[in-house]
């Protein structure tokens, strides 16, 4: 069993709550901009810390005169916007616990979340977000009031409370110590139904404190600013929201992707915080204009500069006057170009929720941006490695933050312990007691530590997907109701670091010769020929369809092959017991499940120029 673990530098504070990174910001530098929002002329408006606090409490005082009591839960369903630190800070000097809903989600994981939480009320963003929670809305009992942010709740919650002492929001603020729920985060499991992470007020205190000191170089150089699109209600940019907070990040929210590149372009902001399908995005796209404009050949010359000489900077080689002089010159024509794409301004970029990859990792390297990859999970609060400004390895996951320590158990599973360590599964203690050896975490994953600490994940224990966008997708929930349909004999979900979720099917030939002939075709068609029958693949697409109602649109299957053979026992593919053996079919059809990547489809529109 190896271990390794980074002492904390910033002392625990017991009695310390999210709030207080707030309050000490005011305190330290009322003046200064915390947050900026559009300004409906493609520029930004500055607001200071002061102004923030004043509209947190304002809110605040709303959810009480709406009856929000200490320690009730009020789930969330919005876009990454302005809105949502306020709201969440709110719900924070109100006494309240957060539940974050992703704004994708279905009615049926509406109605999971909110039942199990034991949420109160729900505020949410739109008129279709609204209508998902009204499908379910019968089903929710304790749920008492539905906020429309479409329809002015913000305003009209902050009116109601206006007779509200400031004394009181000040009594709540303070009801909180470290050891308490600071909010209630759902993550699915492998198996099952999605289970609450508890993440409390010391976990996102102590971890932004120490954090703070560990990153002084990205969020304490001068005019540190950043621009958040990935969904707040993840873990990950939860977090560093409030990092921003505590250490005086000018932040500002774009949740519109196709809108990303103008955001960067007007705010230049110093970091940023992405999932690998956006640099991913970036590179793809400056190949494609260049290849358009004949110009691709220059690229992928500029693209293999630009790793070899990030590859021979990280391992102390020489670099000789040939690949300078190339460095140079596509330094001007190339990467320049790239770099005022993001604002210009850009010199770090912190990336999770799945592998970059070497090679973005040194082509962003070269453009003079680092990208800090670092790990975790939500039940660590989000990141428990990360590299550092001053201690960097590409291709790895980093060091252990201050505070956390890691361990590879004698399997060669990834265990955690810390300041960032959730305290339990809500409701939950058989899944709580399975999480933990002792003190530590059993993440599930497979990983390595080199001699210096460095954390590398080279697989998964459980058969969770993790897509390139960093969504964590359950494939049981999407494989059992469309295996159900009657000419499917298997099915395996895939999209592992893709960039979107596809599927393998078979057919069933006991059951497809009954149901062509019932349906106007051949009942003598081979399964190679029904592979490729129209009929059949609208039955498939049906099945998927249906399936895809029970999750997100970002789970949901976007392409998918069927196959014009069998997976049995005797090929090695199912188990005696008929149970699918995912890590042989996805061995053997690799080749299949390449081919559906290879036309990609549109999810993230980040045009160039």
């Amino acid at each position: 069993m190896i271990e390794t673990s980074t002492p904390a530098i910033v002392p625990a504070d017991p009695s310390a709550n999210v709030a207080d990174l707030l309050v000490e910001r005011v305190s330290e530098t009322p003046d200064r901009a915390l947050f900026a929002v559009p300004d409906g002329s493609g520029g930004w408006r500055d607001v200071s810390a002061r102004t923030f606090h004043e509209q947190v409490v304002a809110l605040a005082k709303g959810f009480v005169a709406a009856g929000v009591q200490p320690g009730d839960k009020v789930a969330f369903l919005a876009r990454t916007t302005y809105e949502w630190s306020v709201v969440d800070f709110a719900l924070f000097f109100a006494g309240a616990v957060m539940v974050p809903v992703y704004e994708t989600s279905s009615p049926a994981q509406i109605q999971w979340i909110l039942s199990d939480s034991g949420a109160t009320a729900l505020m949410v963003e739109s008129a279709d977000h609204a209508a998902r929670f009204e499908e379910v809305r019968g089903e929710l009992p304790l749920v008492r009031e539905l906020w429309r942010m479409d329809q002015d709740a913000i305003a009209t919650l902050t009116a109601a409370g206006a007779s509200v002492e400031d004394a009181e929001i000040e009594r709540r603020r303070q009801l909180a110590n470290g050891d308490d729920i600071a909010t209630l985060i759902y993550t699915s499991g492998s198996t099952g139904r999605p289970k609450g992470c508890v993440i409390t007020h010391a976990n996102f205190v102590e971890l932004c404190r120490n954090a703070a000191k560990a990153m002084t170089e990205i969020v304490h150089q001068p005019g540190a600013s950043t621009v958040l699109f990935i969904t707040t209600a993840h873990v990950f940019a939860r977090f560093i929201s409030l990092l921003c907070v505590h250490s005086g990040v000018k932040t500002g929210h774009q949740p519109d992707t196709k809108q990303l590149v103008a955001a960067l372009g007007s705010f230049k902001p110093t970091f940023l915080l992405a999932v690998p399908r956006v640099f991913e995005k970036v590179y793809n796209s400056a190949e494609q204009k260049t290849e358009s404009e004949g110009k691709g050949r220059i690229f992928r010359a500029a693209a293999k500069v630009a790793v070899e000489h990030s590859r021979r900077v990280q391992d102390g080689e020489k670099i000789g006057l040939g690949l300078r002089v190339q460095f140079a010159l596509f330094d001007r024509l190339v990467y320049a170009k790239l770099r005022a794409l993001m604002g210009g301004n850009v010199r770090y970029a912190i990336s999770g929720s799945a592998p970059l990859g070497a090679r973005l990792g040194h082509f962003f390297h070269s453009l003079g941006i680092t990208i800090l990859e670092g790990y975790g999970l939500t039940e660590t609060t989000a990141p428990a490695t990360v590299n550092l400004p001053s201690k960097s390895k590409i291709g790895s996951v980093g060091p252990a933050l201050p505070g956390v320590g890691v361990r590879i158990a004698d399997d060669g599973e990834v265990q955690v312990r810390g300041i960032n360590v959730f305290r339990e599964y809500w409701r939950n203690p058989e899944a709580t007691e399975a999480a933990f050896d002792g003190e530590w975490f059993r993440t599930g994953d497979i990983g390595a530590l080199d001699d210096d600490g460095y954390l590398t994940i080279t697989g998964r224990k459980k058969e969770i997907i993790v897509t390139a966008g960093g969504k964590n997708v359950a494939p049981a929930a999407l494989e059992d109701p469309i295996r159900a349909n009657p000419i499917v004999s298997q099915v395996v979900v895939v999209g592992d670091q893709k960039p979107f979720i596809a599927a393998l099917v078979t057919l069933d030939p006991e059951m497809l010769p009954a149901w062509l002939a019932t349906h106007g075709e051949s009942s003598d068609l081979t399964l190679e020929q029904a592979a490729q029958n129209a009929t059949v693949r609208a039955e498939i697409q049906r099945a998927i369809d249906e399936a895809n109602t029970r999750v997100s649109r970002a789970e949901s299957i976007r392409k998918f092959t069927v196959l014009g053979t069998e997976w049995t026992e005797a090929t090695g593919h199912l188990t005696p017991k008929m149970s699918i053996k995912r890590a042989e079919i996805l061995r053997d059809f690799a080749k299949d499940i390449e081919a559906i990547y290879e036309t990609p489809i549109q999810t993230t529109n980040i045009p160039m120029g």
